[in-house]
């Protein structure tokens, strides 16, 4: 779907809920390669305590495992995590696991990263709650210098997202990522957010990261208003612009989540497929200009 110029498009793909299964999740891989989309994305929690399940209900499969799986029922579109939770696992554990699913999947891994909000889950897995950013640096850390040391294949194209809308997210985007990935904005606020980012790079003598956001994905029928919209909720036209805008900002590839809290909507994905194949359909007439 990419072009000169064009930003590219990926779909989180809810790996979650009632309703979701391997059929499913083969529904949604197929789809969103079948539409030309460039990524696909999925979610990351180990422990469905209560504070992730109000959220994100069990089953939950795992992301490296679905990642895996997904890989072999599709051949062109690349996958990644959006955002893996760095604290939760071993960096070593991590960089194996990525370093072999890059390769097992023919180098389509985009790794997401972030720190984590769910306290119960960490306690449950024993990492300490007040520590998850420091331990996210030394992870980060520790994984650049696993790649960097291996000698078995080549691990340095695996392209590191790092979520969080904090200024700490930011500047951790800066230090120790390919991309800055925030997740769920509105317009105004990631056109701001864009200049902080250019702002933190020069103050660290660092490149500027390029900007992955992840948007919501709700169409409606009439016209959505007011400075609160999410970028990405609203009329198809509305969403088309929103890609615009981000386009013009700097953005080279957008993620598109069609999850918004509706658990019946997991079990008929129609809706968002319909609104997908529209973007699609958008992008596709752009490039045949």
């Amino acid at each position: 779907m990419s072009s000169v110029g064009a930003v590219q498009i990926g779909v989180n793909v809810p790996n979650f809920g009632p309703g979701t299964d391997p059929d499913m999740l083969r529904q949604w891989a197929q789809t969103v390669e079948g539409l030309g989309f460039d990524l696909l994305m999925v979610s990351d929690h180990i422990a469905v305590t209560p504070d992730v399940a109000e959220q994100y209900p069990a089953p939950f499969y795992e992301p490296f495992t679905t990642l895996s799986w997904l890989a072999g029922v599709t051949r062109r579109v690349r996958l990644g995590t959006t955002v893996l939770i760095v604290p939760y696992r071993h960096p070593l554990l991590t960089a194996r696991m990525a370093a072999n699913l890059d390769r097992l999947s023919g180098g389509r891994l985009v790794l997401g990263v972030g720190v984590g909000w769910a306290r119960q889950e960490f306690e449950a897995l024993g990492v300490p709650f007040g520590r998850r950013g420091a331990l996210t640096d030394e992870y980060l850390r520790a994984m650049h210098d696993a790649w960097r040391n291996a000698g078995d294949y080549d691990t340095a194209a695996i392209p590191i997202w790092v979520g969080g809308n904090s200024d700490a997210g930011i500047r951790r985007a800066v230090l120790l990522g390919d991309a800055w990935h925030p997740l769920r904005v509105t317009p105004r606020w990631l056109a701001e957010a864009a200049g902080r980012l250019k702002a933190t790079a020069d103050e660290l003598g660092r490149p500027v990261p390029a900007l992955m956001p992840r948007i919501a994905l709700r169409e409606t029928r009439e016209a959505v208003t007011g400075a609160d919209r999410l970028a990405g909720v609203g009329t198809i036209d509305q969403i088309i612009a929103d890609l615009d805008q981000f386009r013009l900002l700097g953005a080279q590839t957008v993620v598109l989540d069609p999850f918004h809290g509706d658990l019946t909507e997991i079990r008929r994905p129609e809706r968002a497929w319909r609104t997908l194949a529209a973007v699609a359909a958008y992008h596709r007439s752009q490039e045949d200009r």
